[in-house]
C-alpha cells in the first residue's frame, strides 16, 4: 500500500473499503503507460469535469517534477528554439478526457445518436492496453454505460466510479470504485480524493 493510499484512509477512513479496487486501479493504469496504451475517460456534468480535472493530473506533473530523461533531451537539436525549454517537459500519462471533445460529441449526437457518444469514441480510438474510465454517479448514465460496453467488446480494461448503489455500471466494469455515498453531491465529494489519491500513486509508481 503506497503512502498516498494511508493518507487517503487517515483522512477519509470510510474509504478503506475502496483500497483493494483503488490499488487495482493504480496498477492498471501503471501497466496501460509502459505497454503504451492510453486512458480514456467519461462522464456527465460534474463527473465531466472530474474527467477533466484526472486527466490535467496525469498529463504533467502533479506532486513530482517529472523530468525529462537524459536519453530524450538527447534527442533535440540545439539548433531548435525549442531547446532552450526542455526544462519545462514534463513526463506524462497519455490520458483523453472524451467529453472535452465537443464538436465531435455534438456532431455524433446530432447526426447519429446522443447517448452512444462516448461509445463511439471509445469504438474509434480504443486500442489494445488501453484503460476505459466512466464516472457516474448513479452507475446508470446510459451513455457512460454504453462507452463501458464498447470498452469491454475491445478488451480495454474498465473502470467504473459510482456510488455505493448497485448499478449497470458497477455490474459491468472489471474495477468499481463505489463510494459510501447516495447523494450525487456527496458522491462527488468523495470521488475527488480517490481520483487524487490514484493520480498520485500511478505519478509515484512511474516517476517517483
Amino acid at each position: 500500500m503506497g503512502q498516498h493510499l494511508n493518507l487517503l484512509f487517515d483522512h477519509y477512513p470510510e474509504l478503506r473499503p475502496l483500497g483493494a479496487d483503488i490499488e487495482k486501479a493504480v496498477s492498471a493504469i501503471v501497466r496501460m503507460h509502459r505497454d503504451g496504451g492510453k486512458l480514456l475517460i467519461c462522464g456527465n456534468g460534474g463527473s465531466s469535469s472530474d474527467a477533466g480535472h484526472i486527466s490535467g493530473e496525469l498529463l504533467k506533473g502533479f506532486l513530482l517534477k517529472r523530468p525529462m530523461p537524459e536519453a530524450v533531451r538527447k534527442c533535440f537539436s540545439p539548433d531548435y528554439d525549442v531547446s532552450r525549454y526542455l526544462d519545462c517537459f514534463q513526463g506524462g500519462v497519455c490520458t483523453i478526457p472524451l467529453p472535452e471533445m465537443s464538436a465531435l460529441l455534438s456532431a455524433y449526437g446530432n447526426d447519429v445518436e446522443p447517448a452512444m457518444q462516448y461509445a463511439q469514441l471509445v469504438y474509434a480510438m480504443g486500442k489494445k492496453n488501453d484503460v476505459f474510465w466512466g464516472i457516474s454517479t448513479s452507475g446508470n448514465s446510459k451513455n457512460v454505460v454504453l462507452a463501458a460496453e464498447s470498452a469491454k467488446s475491445l478488451g480495454l480494461v474498465t473502470i467504473g466510479m459510482t456510488g455505493e448503489k448497485d448499478s449497470k455500471l458497477s455490474g459491468l466494469c472489471d474495477i468499481v470504485l463505489r463510494v459510501p455515498a447516495a447523494e450525487t453531491y456527496r458522491i462527488q465529494e468523495y470521488h475527488l480524493p480517490v481520483y487524487h489519491c490514484i493520480c498520485a500513486e500511478v505519478e509515484s509508481a512511474l516517476f517517483g
